[in-house]
């Protein structure tokens, strides 16, 4: 069947004389010899019956089985609109309980899941272009979804439904990936500043702070030009602390944080962390080691290993580290990830800043 198939089909895509046929010629020179390689008996009203009726209405072919029909054929002349035709094709079968549905005109073959959720065009699994296509990948196309053996098993809808899941996947995936990377940016995702930083680093041998890091991608999250600063232009932190669109609290000075009420001044935002980290220690001092169970993306956030930080800190009193190479809303989150271990909710934990 396969051999005789492909032969087949390098023959139709070696005659051009495709494209001028009508409707008529399409269905004896194309359609009824794919069927019959495909062991379709088209001599057999039973198998394949022509101008079946439908409510009224006809389909072109429907392929049976058993009196079952398992598959509806709509054959159109080539320049015609296929589009224009899916809706009532796909009405037809649906109404029908069909399961596989095709339009074409010969050289382009649409295949649909009729039953399945979705707009008409969104049921379209998988397109056939006789001209575009290498022979191998047509022939084995129409085996799979189109032979006799497969549709009367189910192997037909079986790898049909590979396909289209296949593809909602895909069409999934396509859809959120920028919803995935605005999120990322946004909120200054941890990993991606430290891709960025570590780059940076390999390339000019400075390693930038997670802030500036953070204010850069801040910076592209509102579409602002990011080509290189000439040396000439830089100008100094005073000048230009208020040109960023803040981001959470990117580009913004901590001033003070309130924990239960009492209120805490602070210079820094590593100094939030430590302040924090002193807190829980003087409340919590004999389970405080459960922050070791806090980690980042690639590393922990505490360890007693200081080695596995890029920026240790020696909390007082223990033998624990804590990363504070981080920008400041990865501070205030794992801030508020440390107050949670204890019991205490975010909204115990309000910050002041400018």
């Amino acid at each position: 069947m396969k051999e005789q198939l492909l032969e087949l089909i390098g023959k139709i895509q070696s005659d051009k004389r495709l494209a001028t046929f009508d409707e008529a010629a399409t269905k004896q020179a194309v359609i009824l010899r794919i069927l019959n390689c495909l062991e379709w008996d088209s001599f057999n009203i039973d198998e394949v019956h022509p101008e079946y009726s439908v409510r009224g209405k006809r389909v072109d072919y429907s392929l049976r089985y058993n009196n079952y029909n398992k598959v509806f054929i709509e054959v159109k002349k080539v320049g015609e609109d296929l589009e224009r035709h899916q809706e009532q094709l796909l009405s037809y079968s649906f109404n029908e309980g069909v399961k596989l549905a095709i339009l074409t005109n010969g050289i382009t073959w649409w295949f649909y899941l009729p039953l399945n959720e979705g707009s008409w065009e969104q049921r379209k699994f998988y397109t056939i272009e006789i001209y575009d296509q290498e022979t191998d990948e047509i022939t084995q196309r129409f085996v799979d979804f189109l032979s006799k053996e497969n549709v009367i098993s189910g192997k037909a809808i079986d790898n049909a439904e590979k396909i289209y899941k296949g593809r909602q996947k895909q069409d999934l995936i396509k859809h959120t990936m920028p919803k995935a990377w605005k999120r990322i940016i946004e909120e200054s995702n941890e990993g991606l500043i430290e891709i960025i930083a570590e780059t940076t680093e390999k390339m000019c041998g400075y390693k930038p702070d997670a802030d500036t890091v953070a204010r850069f991608i801040s910076n592209i999250n509102r579409g602002t030009d990011v080509q290189p600063i000439q040396r000439t232009t830089i100008k100094s932190a005073s000048q230009t602390s208020t040109s960023y669109v803040q981001s959470g609290f990117t580009g913004k000075s901590i001033v003070s944080f309130t924990f239960q009420g009492a209120k805490y001044d602070v210079r820094t935002w590593k100094d939030l962390l430590l302040q924090i980290c002193n807190i829980m220690l003087s409340t919590h001092r004999n389970n405080f080691e459960q922050v070791l169970n806090l980690s980042g993306r690639k590393r922990p956030y505490f360890t007693k290993q200081p080695n596995e930080l890029r920026s240790p800190y020696q909390i007082n009193g223990t033998d624990i580290f804590v990363e504070v190479n981080l920008s400041s809303n990865s501070i205030v989150k794992l801030s508020r990830e440390v107050i949670a271990l204890f019991g205490y909710s975010e909204s115990n934990l309000s910050i002041e800043a400018q």
